[in-house]
């Protein structure tokens, strides 16, 4: 099958095109960019690529996905307009600004009759996958609550506006993430950490912060409680994953593996061997009856999430990131900024 992507930012250069390059089920047929810069980027990057002015051209070209890698605010028409042309759809995360939004995005799939997922591939990230293992092996016992942390030291890579910021940045993957894990999630309690300043007072006011930090208390449908904190404002470098049980807890410290790799020069389609692995100074450790123990890394590899949508459109079956829990994961970034505006918990609707 055929697959373009529609934008060549950071997000396209480095969480799309080497993992679309490495699931060898996929011919990457174009790219959308109109930069010059990016276009070269390109030509380097994918020798023999074409790149394309418009989403519309690119399909005219013939493609059976588009993977929309655009800014958010352009995210809703791009989706809506590839699905209205006939073809599959990855959106990459935030899904939508809102669950109203995100439900409109689905109803579109529906009536088209085609696929349409969310790029969630920090399912797929080396600690997660490490720290599922874990969980599936039953050595925590029943599980009481989780510690999770993703703080970058970087503040030029964040979306502007009221709609955006980093709790559907960043809050959009780790909300995925321990949904995964201990499943829905009943209400919410938050705080954002707020740049900028609103505008006018009473009806007339206009709220044009954006947050650069938040942290999240989620309270899930089976009784687990799961604190999650981000910040990419404070110049601190932070990732955590504690889980505490009835048998001990696990901890783990991992790097941001794969992305660290790229940047180092690294691909998944060419180094294969250590792609995704930890260092073993990393490793987590896992303490219950019989004493801490370090567990060795497992592999993380973002393809997996383009060879499951290959295996999943060809089966005509639903893929691994499902739409029904793209939309709880908006809705509950929905009720984190109602309890941080509010200051109240609020139910996840």
């Amino acid at each position: 099958m055929r697959i373009g992507l529609v934008g060549f930012g950071v997000g396209g250069r480095l969480f799309h095109l080497p993992y679309i390059q490495a699931a060898t089920e996929w011919t990457l047929a174009g790219v959308v960019t109109r930069s010059p810069e990016r276009r070269a980027e390109l030509a380097q990057a994918a020798p023999g690529v074409e790149a394309f002015d418009s989403l519309d051209t690119l399909i005219d070209a013939g493609v059976d996905v588009v993977v929309i890698t655009t800014p958010p605010a352009t995210r809703r028409e791009l989706v809506l307009r590839a699905l209205e042309r006939g073809v599959h759809v990855v959106a990459d995360k935030p899904f939508a600004p809102d669950a109203e939004t995100a439900r409109e995005l689905i109803a579109a799939a529906k009536s088209a009759g085609r696929t349409l997922t969310v790029f969630h591939n920090r399912r797929w990230d080396t600690d997660l996958v490490t720290l599922r293992s874990v969980l599936d092996s039953g050595r925590l016992g029943a599980i009481w609550r989780a510690d999770f942390a993703l703080d970058q030291d970087d503040r030029t890579i964040l979306d502007q506006g009221p709609d955006e910021g980093l709790l559907r940045d960043l809050g959009a993957h780790v909300v995925d993430q321990l949904t995964q894990l201990f499943g829905p999630v009943e209400r919410v309690n938050a705080h954002l950490d707020w740049v900028g300043e609103s505008e006018g007072e009473g009806a007339e006011a206009v709220d044009n912060r954006v947050d650069v930090g938040f942290a999240l208390g989620l309270h899930h449908a089976n009784g687990v409680y799961s604190a999650v904190s981000s910040s990419k404002g404070a110049r601190r470098e932070d990732r955590r994953m504690i889980v505490l049980g009835r048998e001990g807890h696990y901890e783990s410290h991992m790097s941001d593996v794969q992305t660290e790799q790229l940047l180092t020069g690294l691909r998944p389609n060419t180094d294969g061997e250590v792609w995704g692995i930890e260092q073993e100074e990393r490793w987590g450790t896992l303490s219950v009856g019989d004493g801490p123990i370090r567990i060795p890394s497992l592999r993380g590899d973002y393809s997996e999430f383009y060879r499951d949508l290959h295996r999943a459109i060809e089966a005509g079956e639903e893929p691994a990131v499902k739409l029904s829990e793209a939309l709880h994961n908006v809705a509950i970034l929905d009720a984190a900024r109602e309890s941080a505006v509010r200051g109240v918990c609020v139910d996840v609707a």
